[in-house]
């Protein structure tokens, strides 16, 4: 069932009366029958995968847990027996154990996940039908993330498997996340909320708002995107350009608009979910980019990848070789270097097997470390020139930077092969081309100038909304809440502009969603 669907809205309607018309109590399970309903409109022959992880990391979980309470209470109950040495001995053996159990239940889960999408089993229609419906990797990440947190004892092992059920497969989540932490989510879906009409009234406008940006702004850009990427040898040059601008437009309405129905959706039933996405066209650096965009991945890959990596046994090592060749000062950057390289491209490989996702994974990697060495010539250049470094113009220019440098980048996913990127990257500066843009070249491909300026309005008005927040720090919603005539009209006008300009597909569904297919 896609999210842009009247199907989906009839599925969230009915959800919705009945979490409020049944007692507190249950309403948890009302959430785990809705979601398993949801999973299953992606045909319940699938229904496999999702209950293969959901009870593999539910038993491991509990047996990390009574492994270690067991060491606690052995260690405690034999204290005058056993020497300082003794008892680290034996807590380190017990470590050991519950880490190759760790790894089991990762590698068997994981393995699932890269049987399903980076293998010859992904290109049959059985897998294909399936990837295409559900988001595979946010559950399975988000899965994976509790279970290393109860082994950090961090989160104590849900005891309930149904509960954990619902954590593992709420149906907001399920096609493109955010992926959320056990700690911040389970809670929520379990204690049963009341009805609250400022909570309801604010997610049926966020998911308003999505459906905007989905239908209006993602889809009908999306079509110049496909044309323009399905000719290269007529769309190069300068034209390259206008793809880049396109395609960012394209997938932040695309994933930012399905975040809004996403959390829109919990809001109305009191949840609230992490925010994934924190203006990041206002980024005046690449790493200020990666802590706006797609929020939820990178602090997953931070706290589960990065942060681990830097600080194992082999990379300490590692770190005291370096210095020891190198010098302190270089020498104990070469981790973080290696730490952040590696991070990167399982980030890469995370968005697919393809030779385009790993040089995007790790341009990322190379463009975050040279910008982070370059930055005492930023400070100093700043220190000389303060008033120029927080001039209006200056910060512009920089968020510009910002905006094409991860443009150039991100046209990797757009052709998907390495070599035609390269090259029409090149004729950028080689071949510019300027008669495309003026030839009436870009009305070629089923958008017309009515298109152009339904787009037009549409992004600035999305660009509108981002200031204001940005400015303000509050929410569109937040400043109209108590201007209830004029929030009806504004929301009202919003549902008839995306009814009557929506771009749709056959039977009035809209594409899947692009972060589905990761």
């Amino acid at each position: 069932m896609k999210f842009i669907s009247i199907g989906f809205l009839i599925f969230l309607a009915a959800v919705f009366l009945a979490y409020y018309l049944i007692p507190k109590k249950y309403r948890w399970i009302e959430l785990l029958a809705a979601s398993y309903v949801f999973y299953c409109f992606a045909g319940i022959k699938y229904i496999g995968f999702i209950l293969v992880t959901t009870l593999s990391t539910y038993f491991v979980a509990k047996l990390l847990e009574y492994m270690s309470d067991r060491a606690d209470a052995y260690v405690e109950s034999h204290r005058d027996e056993m020497s300082k040495d003794e008892r680290k001995e034996y807590r380190s053996k017990q470590k050991k154990k519950r880490f190759l159990l760790l790894c089991i239940g990762l590698v068997f889960n994981f393995g699932i996940l890269a049987a399903l999408k980076y293998t010859p089993l992904a290109e049959t229609a059985y897998i294909s039908g399936f990837l295409s419906l559900i988001g595979i990797s946010f559950y399975m990440f988000q899965t994976m993330g509790y279970l290393i947190d109860v082994y950090r004892s961090k989160t104590v092992a849900e005891k309930n498997v149904a509960k954990f059920a619902l954590f593992v497969s709420f149906f907001p989540q399920l096609v493109q996340g955010p992926i959320s932490r056990y700690g911040d989510l389970a809670p929520q879906l379990f204690e049963g909320h009341d009805f609250d009409i400022h909570n309801v009234s604010f997610g049926i406008q966020r998911i308003i708002w999505g459906f905007f940006k989905k239908l209006v702004i993602a889809d009908r850009v999306a079509v110049a995107v496909v044309a323009m990427k399905n000719s290269p040898d007529e769309f190069y040059g300068l034209s390259v350009l206008v793809l880049i601008i396109f395609y960012s437009i394209n997938i932040y309405a695309d994933f930012t608009g399905g975040m809004d129905i996403a959390i829109g959706v919990g809001e109305t039933l009191g949840i609230k979910m992490t925010e994934n996405f924190k203006r990041p066209f206002f980024s005046k650096s690449t790493k200020e980019y990666w802590n706006r965009w797609h929020i939820t991945m990178g602090s997953w890959f931070t706290d589960y990848v990065f942060y681990p990596l830097s600080v194992c046994t082999p990379m300490r090592s590692v770190s005291k070789k370096c210095r020891e060749l190198l010098g302190n000062n270089l020498g104990k950057r070469i981790p973080m270097y290696i730490a952040t390289v590696l991070t990167w491209l399982l980030t890469g490989v995370w968005h697919g097997s393809g030779l385009n996702f790993i040089v995007w994974g790790l341009l990322n990697g190379v463009i975050i470390l040279v910008s982070e060495e370059l930055s005492p010539l930023y400070k100093r250049f700043h220190n000389r020139f303060p008033r120029l470094g927080s001039s209006a113009p200056y910060v512009s220019f920089m968020m510009f930077r910002t905006f094409f440098i991860m443009g150039i980048i991100r046209i990797l996913d757009v052709y998907r092969d390495v070599g035609l990127t390269f090259r029409m990257w090149g004729s950028v500066l080689v071949s510019p081309n300027p008669s495309v843009l003026f030839n009436g070249g870009l009305l070629g491909f089923s958008l017309g100038t009515a298109d152009y300026m339904i787009l037009a309005v549409g992004v600035i008005l999305m660009f509108a909304v981002s200031v204001i927040r940005e400015r303000s720090g509050k929410d569109i919603r937040e400043l109209l809440e108590n201007k209830t005539v004029l929030c009806s009209f504004i929301f009202t006008a919003l549902i008839a502009v995306t009814v009557i300009f929506g771009a749709y597909g056959n039977g009035y569904d809209a594409n899947q969603f692009i972060y589905n297919q990761f």
